[in-house]
């Protein structure tokens, strides 16, 4: 049988509110970006590189990829990705580009997007982005080197 003391209660409240703040401003997360269910908050993926915007999908076209949840602004787009993934998914599986080349996953703002060479990169913000954009075939090649081993890693910061 487990016997506390008094005070027991108050050390481990005090542990557990020490561990939420150290866990603070970090979420899990997999391969690919994902918020609410949706990967990339929802937009399109095929859009950024056919109409070069931010076009919000729609639950009503999906395709799934490297498990998460793509949504499309229509079926000939869905289609589009679902032919050819790799083609139009986001670089660094929609994680912030620049926080990449610096070595971790950061959530993107889809407003804060770059087209180079025909692939699309996400930034976490567009002040993200003006950095980015001061070297980015610098930071692609730091992308590049740092995402298969930065890839496995479960905490994004938000």
């Amino acid at each position: 049988m487990i016997q506390f003391r008094a005070g027991d209660f108050t050390l481990y409240f005090l542990l557990f509110i020490l561990t939420l703040l150290c866990l603070a401003g970090v979420v899990t997360a997999g391969e690919v970006f994902t918020k609410d269910a949706a990967a990339i908050r929802g937009y399109d993926p095929v859009a950024y590189l056919v109409e070069r915007k931010p076009v919000k999908g729609s639950a009503a076209y999906t395709s799934e990829y490297r498990g998460s949840v793509f949504q499309f602004a229509s079926a000939t787009n869905r289609d589009r990705f679902a032919a050819n993934p790799d083609r139009y998914a986001p670089q660094y599986g929609g994680f912030c580009a620049y926080g990449m080349a610096k070595g971790y996953k950061a959530a993107t703002d889809p407003e804060a997007f770059t087209i180079v060479d025909g692939k699309l990169y996400l930034n976490y913000s567009r002040k993200v982005r003006s950095l980015w954009q001061e070297d980015i075939p610098g930071y692609i090649a730091a992308a590049d080197k740092n995402w298969p081993e930065v890839k496995q890693s479960t905490k994004v910061r938000e």
